[in-house]
């Protein structure tokens, strides 16, 4: 039973959501403030990163503030300050960085950095605890990953994408669609009315490896609507969208399965910005229910599946335990990798 409170103030700016949180013993959530930057950035039909880090200088000072009113927790009362430091926009991550440093240096705090990616897959320790060994499909706009943890802060990418992510696909498609900025969601919406009429490939279904490949998916989807156009001929918009998700789903779930059955893992987790996809959560949750009912399946509720400060708490407790702490030269790595995560633990 856990008898000492510790308190993480928890900063995340790795794109283009300010969020700051206050997280006790690693899965209390006491708060967890998010500015949001879409409204931005819809009009440019992307992240601009330029407006990203400006929105973040407007907005960090307000919403640490926010966090420790909401949680009613002063300065004085905290154990640590953690904030991503990579992966993510080099401009916008500074933001953050800066700003828990500072922090940091003025309460005398220890100063975690936490890997934005780990971040995602600790989001369900918020829920309930993880348990060993486990497997974390990590899909979101810049990564597509299956990871293998054998303990606490221990990573291993066993399947990548070798091309695009998946939801980097989803924002492809919905501008070719000509959805508004971020398409992803509207596409999942879409999804659920169309059916899988157009049978897009599934890439690397049947290949001996774990990797992934959504390229050649969103190249056939685009040459069958410029095709289409080019004759006059009318295709059905929510068919379109329920066949690309179709593709997306049959593949991460597949060899999601495989692995955790190869593996034989206690647990797998859903994380990153699509896991809050309905297609998804549903073929990963039939599929888990039908082929391993024995292996616990976690889904983040969806206020946890975008960034959000909350996760970076999560993730820092068990360096915070591990007394894992950076220094005040600690830098934005916008290319930052479990690889060179896990060096900074060792």
């Amino acid at each position: 039973m856990e008898t000492k409170r510790n308190l993480i103030l928890a900063i995340e700016t790795s794109c283009d959501e300010t969020s700051v949180a206050v997280v006790e013993n690693g899965h209390r959530l006491l708060s967890n403030i998010v500015a949001s930057q879409i409204k931005s950035h819809m009009r440019f039909g992307g992240v601009v990163p330029e407006i990203a880090s400006r929105h973040h200088v407007e907005q960090i000072t307000q919403c640490i503030e926010e966090a420790l009113e909401e949680a009613s927790v002063a300065y004085q009362e905290l154990s640590a300050v953690a904030v991503t430091n990579g992966p993510g926009l080099v401009g916008a991550l500074l933001i953050g960085v800066n700003a828990a440093k500072a922090i940091a240096y003025a309460y005398n705090l220890p100063l975690i950095a936490v890997n934005h990616m780990a971040g995602h897959i600790y989001a369900n320790r918020l829920i309930q605890p993880l348990v060993f060994p486990l497997l974390a499909l990590v899909v979101s706009g810049g990564h597509t990953e299956l990871v293998y943890m054998e303990e606490d802060g221990k990573f291993e990418i066993i399947g990548e994408t070798r091309d695009d992510a998946a939801g980097e696909a989803y924002d492809k498609i919905g501008r070719v669609l000509g959805l508004p900025y971020p398409g992803g969601k509207r596409i999942d919406e879409m999804a659920q009315i169309g059916k899988d009429t157009y049978h897009f490939p599934r890439a690397m279904l049947k290949d001996d490896n774990y990797d992934f490949s959504f390229s050649g998916l969103k190249s056939s989807f685009i040459n069958l609507v410029h095709n289409a156009k080019q004759k006059g001929e009318e295709l059905d918009a929510d068919n379109l969208a329920a066949s690309f998700q179709a593709s997306v789903v049959e593949v991460l779930v597949t060899k999601t399965i495989r692995a955790a059955k190869e593996l034989g893992v206690k647990q797998l987790v859903l994380a990153g910005g699509v896991a809050a996809n309905q297609g998804l959560r549903n073929g990963l949750s039939k599929a888990m229910a039908q082929e391993l009912p024995e292996v616990e399946f976690l889904i983040p509720p969806l206020a946890l599946c975008g960034d959000n400060a909350a996760m970076i708490g999560a993730a820092a407790y068990i360096e915070y335990n591990q007394q894992q702490f950076a220094d005040y030269d600690l830098n934005a790595q916008p290319g930052l990798t479990f690889d060179s995560y896990e060096g900074t633990l060792s």
